[in-house]
């Protein structure tokens, strides 16, 4: 697997449509679409082809909290402040059906990598499991005494994590529906939670400006990173789990590099806060969105960026890298077991020293929403250097 060297994002597209804040985006598997929620209550489909148009669905009531393509790319799920769940077929009609999932805003949706089931969190103080094809409700996790902002499956579907206002991330045991054990080491509300690719580790980020990452075998701390100056709203893991990207209140994204414990890249453009941020699958484009604090002549939407490494870009390489991954996570969980024996682990610390860099080619990175009334919108940007400046700690 080619470690090339990675150069500055770039931004690659902007799409406008939203005419309020952007609250979540996801990518289609084939990366052929991507899907954004706003607070303009609307969840729309982009087409990554030149002069495509994009599909606008309404539906909800208010503010769609969260989109999530499921693993197949056949369904769009989306939750509300409208209390709803909506499972969408992403094609011209825009057809949906629609379930009463919780008895306050949906913030979370997530599917099962077998695409079966779909977990939900909510500020009713609740996750909650179903069946994708039925809508069908199968149980509820409710251990939480606040609201609860966001909730997924791990790899391999056995766990789930949730994050909530209560300042606690827990992680739940799927058959036996009980709580295994409690992470209470952010010192304010957990915005977002997630599972690295490897299913060995989350990364939870929090109204505390940090973002903290764990061991959930020997429930540790194994990093906390302190690089934001405002509430951190969002994160992804690269698909190769050696990088993280964060989005936060201080309209900055920052690019991880977790084998080294630092930071990579700042990424500006938001003019206000940055509130979401996803990778694709295949982890060469990531889309962010935003709140943009100025006047209507700025449009709201989201940034779509793009990095590339300098050895990217061949199928050979590509293929390598795919047919590599699978050690190298088995080298990551590996070093994580030699790191977790450590006396303190600490900002700086490497996750997976010895395992080389993956490729990181073209980074989607997605931007700002404007304020109230204005138009929303969503960038590409490719072949120029950004404002964007890469730092250590």
């Amino acid at each position: 697997m080619a470690a090339g060297c990675l150069e500055d994002p770039s931004l690659e597209r902007h799409f406008k449509g939203h005419r309020d804040a952007v609250t979540s985006v996801d990518f289609s598997l084939n990366k052929k679409q991507l899907a954004s929620g706003s607070m303009d209550s609307c969840l729309m489909i982009w087409s990554m082809r030149p002069q495509m148009r994009a599909y606008r669905f309404v539906g909800h009531k208010d503010a769609v909290m969260c989109v999530q393509f499921s693993p197949s790319g056949h369904l769009v799920a989306s939750g509300s402040r409208d209390k709803t769940v909506r499972l969408w077929v992403p094609s011209v009609k825009g057809e949906s059906t629609v379930f009463k999932a919780h008895t306050a805003t949906v913030r979370s949706v997530h599917f099962s990598s077998d695409g079966q089931s779909l977990v939900t969190a909510s500020d009713d103080k609740t996750v909650k499991v179903w069946t994708v094809h039925r809508q069908k409700f199968l149980f509820s996790l409710s251990q939480h005494i606040n609201w609860v902002r966001c909730a997924r499956f791990s790899p391999d579907g056995r766990l789930i994590v949730s994050a909530s206002d209560d300042k606690t991330v827990k992680l739940w045991d799927k058959t036996s529906r009980e709580c295994i054990h409690s992470f209470c080491e952010h010192g304010g509300f957990v915005n977002h939670v997630d599972f690295h690719p490897s299913g060995t580790c989350i990364a939870a980020a929090g109204t505390d400006n940090t973002v903290k990452v764990w061991d959930v075998r020997m429930n540790r701390l194994l990093q906390h990173y302190q690089v934001h100056s405002a509430v951190v709203n969002s994160l992804s893991f690269h698909p190769s789990g050696n990088y993280l990207v964060t989005a936060s209140n201080d309209s900055t994204l920052k690019i991880l590099d977790l084998l080294e414990g630092r930071l990579l890249y700042t990424l500006h453009g938001h003019q206000g806060p940055a509130t979401c941020v996803a990778f694709s699958r295949a982890g060469d484009l990531f889309a962010s969105g935003g709140s943009d604090e100025q006047q209507s002549e700025m449009d709201c939407g989201v940034h779509l960026k793009k990095t590339k490494t300098r050895d990217s870009g061949r199928n050979h390489e590509q293929q390598e890298e795919e047919a590599s991954l699978a050690n190298t996570l088995e080298h990551i969980m590996a070093q994580l077991d030699v790191l977790t024996q450590a006396e303190s682990v600490k900002m700086k610390t490497n996750v997976a020293g010895s395992v080389g860099k993956s490729d990181f080619s073209e980074a989607f990175y997605s931007c700002s929403n404007a304020a109230l009334g204005s138009r929303s919108s969503l960038y590409l940007v490719a072949g120029q250097r950004c404002m964007c400046s890469s730092s250590k700690f």
